[in-house]
């Protein structure tokens, strides 16, 4: 069932084409038209809506921009109309309308849905919307690589399972491979990194530092080396405020502010202000006295030894050796630097050493892992290569056939399927008792071969295949890739190049089959094909003397039979191109 359908493009300025509505059919549309009247410009519209280059050099002479603009009908629930939602575009009606504007200038915009868009967006719609087949797309399918690709689409969820986990696997395995190369190559490096590490570990350890240690030294030091003036004017504050013992008359701060509050409460009663000032001076009286306990206090536990004193300085030196070694570590500076940037250095070391020392028991374990990895990959390449071969057979004898209504009767399709031996076993991976080169996608080269002729062996099909000779090949592989693959649309631009007579009748007809299942769009310049198509398209070129543009019309009764007996005998009004042109449409429709 076909699921998207491009209904309509309206290009404007864009080469010879000035203004130009191109009207498509939900099966197969021919496009014709003399030559150098713009035909490809219907090509070229659709490579711009599908993300193509935009080339400045496109744009009609005298014209700031080509704006080209599409119409396609699509399923909400398809993967393009997601794809597009989840961009911001919305669905008009069932159907997304596409944009894509170039100026003279080469600037390029693209909307999709109402919703600007990046370029590279309509690329990824395209990959679910239309197959583009011409003369370039088809060198392409000529590579090893694509042919590869297109066995696979083809085989279905045989080959799509099993290339799954393979290419799991074979992820995994690479990383597997790099860490031991990594562990096995650097051995001499992360065994002088670790004794480095042991050391540093060591060496802090023995000392046995403890956070915030280097501070409190530090503090300690300063009060030992200060320790008589500490002392002596911890003593003569105490005498400010309790009084000296040695000197009973004299005048201290407790007994003036307890005189001062005596003299207050004797008249507190007649003043309320007073009465506050008074229990204020019982405060200060009593924060006096706590003050000056401690000073006594002080006095006596103020420790002026000259051997702790060393001791301290002898520690601080011990501490300050090891954060000139670890500790300006700028990795620590969250650690705040001294003896706890220390320690963070020491825990980080021992992480990391605990991880060097664990090498061996890594490396054996990443060696089982990846002689695991490699009996996995061995026994999923036996099934890609199984599930393969099966759908090769399959693939050959289909296109074989489709060759063989496409007016080459004798040709034969096969598909090669080989392995390349590895030299060095230890390079390979073992795949029916051999060691092979594996990639990717297995260990699988296929190649599409053709052998034109009975008795004429099986060349590769760029090799074997003249040029119209790949044209019918391609048709073949497209429809029979139809029946398990469908895309929405295809467009074929000069497919038919080097076919004629009996041979584009059928090429038409295969093409009106593929119709059956997808839309077509082909644009030929042989009237066998176009007779076939379910509508035709004219793109004309008209010159009033000073300017020339070109057109697109939709062709239908005595206008088709005209541009078929041109397209016949060069003549529209040749009696016998006429005859033969309708002779063309009554045997295409009674084909069908």
């Amino acid at each position: 069932m076909v699921v998207s359908v491009l209904e309509e493009m309206r290009i404007r300025s864009l080469g010879v084409i000035e203004d130009a509505v191109v009207e498509l059919s939900p099966g197969f549309t021919a496009v014709t038209g003399e030559t150098g009247a713009g035909k490809t410009m219907v090509v070229t519209s659709l490579g711009l809506l599908l993300g193509g280059r935009a080339d400045p050099a496109l744009v009609r002479i005298g014209a700031k921009q080509a704006v080209v603009e599409g119409r396609i009908a699509l399923d909400p629930r398809a993967p393009a109309a997601v794809r597009a939602a989840e961009a911001g575009a919305e669905l008009d009606d069932g159907a997304l309308l596409i944009s894509r504007t170039v100026s003279a200038e080469g600037r390029s915009r693209a909307h999709v849905g109402g919703r600007g868009v990046p370029v590279g967006l309509l690329g990824e719609l395209a990959d679910e919307l239309v197959a583009v087949h011409g003369q370039t797309d088809q060198q392409g399918l000529l590579r090893p690589a694509r042919q590869r690709e297109a066995l696979d689409r083809y085989a279905g969820d045989a080959v799509a399972g099993p290339l799954a986990a393979y290419a799991t696997a074979y992820r995994r395995l690479r990383e597997v491979a790099d860490r031991l190369d990594e562990l096995t190559t650097r051995a001499r490096e992360r065994a002088q990194e670790a004794d480095l590490l042991r050391f540093g570990v060591e060496e802090i350890s023995a000392a046995e530092p403890l956070p915030g240690e280097d501070a409190e030294l530090a503090a300690e030091a300063e009060r030992l080396g200060n320790a008589e003036a500490l002392a002596s004017a911890a003593t003569l504050a105490h005498a400010g405020l309790a009084g000296n013992p040695e000197d009973p008359e004299g005048v201290d701060a407790g007994t003036l502010v307890a005189a001062a509050q005596r003299a207050l409460d004797a008249v507190s009663s007649h003043d309320p202000v007073l009465a506050d000032l008074a229990v204020r001076l019982g405060e200060i009286g009593i924060l006096a006295g706590d003050v000056a306990g401690e000073l006594a206090g002080y006095a006596d536990n103020l420790d002026a030894d000259p051997l702790r004193l060393a001791a301290v300085e002898e520690r601080r030196s011990v501490l300050a050796h090891l954060v000139r070694k670890y500790g300006a570590d700028t990795a620590d500076a969250e650690a705040g630097g001294g003896i706890d940037a220390v320690l963070a250095w020491g825990e980080r070391g021992a992480a990391r050493l605990d991880e060097l020392e664990g090498d061996d028991e890594r490396i054996a374990e990443l060696t089982a892992e990846r002689d695991g990895l490699l009996g996995q990959l061995g026994d999923l390449a036996q099934r890609l290569t199984d599930a393969r071969t099966e759908a090769a057979e399959r693939f050959a004898v289909a296109v074989t056939a489709e060759l063989a209504e496409l007016a080459m009767p004798h040709a034969r399709v096969t598909v090669g399927i080989r392995q390349t031996e590895a030299t060095d076993p230890a390079t390979g991976i073992e795949v029916g008792g051999r060691a092979v080169l594996c990639g990717p996608t297995g260990a699988d080269e296929v190649e599409l071969q053709l052998a034109p002729h009975p008795g004429s062996p099986a060349r590769p099909i760029a090799k074997g295949a003249s040029g119209g000779e790949l044209s019918r090949v391609m048709l073949a592989v497209e429809v029979v890739f139809a029946g398990s693959d469908p895309v929405p649309t295809y467009l074929f631009d000069e497919v038919d190049a080097g076919v004629g007579g009996k041979a584009a009748v059928e090429v038409g007809r295969r093409l009106a089959r593929l119709a059956r299942t997808a839309q077509v769009v082909v644009v030929t310049h042989l009237p066998q094909v176009a007779a076939f198509a379910d509508r035709q398209l004219l793109v004309e070129k008209t010159n009033d003397g000073s300017v020339t543009r070109s057109g697109v019309s939709v062709l239908e009764g005595e206008d088709r039979v005209r541009e078929l007996s041109r397209m016949l005998a060069g003549l529209e009004d040749s009696e016998l191109g006429r005859a033969h042109a309708e002779e063309l449409l009554a045997a295409a429709k009674a084909s069908r």
